[in-house]
């Protein structure tokens, strides 16, 4: 059937609030795929692994913006700074420190979320409060000039939607917290099976795959 994920992507669009951002993302889908959401003007995209984000950026028009979900790869970061639009999943000021360095040389500055653990499923990485605090609250991560970071990102375990419930609500209540002291921010929560708890409570970045495209395939 034509324009399957077109026309599942345009209604899942309207059930979305206008004022969340749809994610799609695309790990281990092919170029066709991501081509058909990029024509009905779609533009956000995120991946898991550097290596394939490169690969589809160089072959994908270059409006796209791209956005790092995944775990980071501190060797890697130097491929993606040139043109990721957003890094999603920072957990550490070495990693600030990195990323700061790497953008120094290209002259840009590069928007960061911390990744709050907010689940205790050994899969999910993330780091605690305490340490979310003390990395925006160090003056080194602070005055780092090529490095801006601009909310935080977690992801609910893959339980009952109770427990999920519990985890978005810590996170929406850390999120208010760090708005309420820095300014504009951004949240970076809910998924395919959980979005619509998460619109619940205040997210700004709903992060979708499975529910735009099906099944994952392999890739490019």
């Amino acid at each position: 059937m034509k324009y399957v994920i077109e026309n599942r992507f345009l209604r899942i669009k309207k059930l979305i609030p206008k004022n969340v951002k749809i994610l799609a993302v695309s790990k281990n889908q092919d170029l066709s795929s991501i081509e058909k959401l990029y024509r009905v003007g779609h533009r956000d995209f995120g991946e898991n692994y550097i290596k394939e984000m490169v690969e589809k950026y160089k072959k994908l028009p270059k409006d796209i913006r791209w956005h790092m979900i995944g775990r980071i790869q501190s060797n890697k970061l130097k491929y993606i700074i040139p043109f990721i639009h957003l890094i999603h999943s920072v957990q550490s000021t070495k990693q600030i420190n990195i990323i700061n360095r790497i953008a120094f040389k290209y002259n840009k500055i590069i928007n960061c979320l911390l990744q709050i653990k907010i689940c205790n499923e050994k899969n999910k990485s993330g780091i605690t409060f305490q340490e979310a605090s003390k990395i925006l609250e160090n003056k080194t991560s602070k005055h780092m000039k090529n490095v801006k970071i601009i909310g935080i990102m977690g992801i609910a375990s893959f339980q009952e939607l109770t427990k999920v419930d519990d985890e978005f609500l810590y996170l929406h209540k850390l999120y208010n917290e760090y708005k309420n002291k820095y300014g504009h921010y951004i949240l970076s929560m809910g998924m395919s099976r959980d979005y619509d708890l998460a619109i619940k409570y205040g997210t700004t970045i709903v992060r979708l795959g499975t529910l735009i495209f099906g099944d994952r395939t392999k890739t490019i």
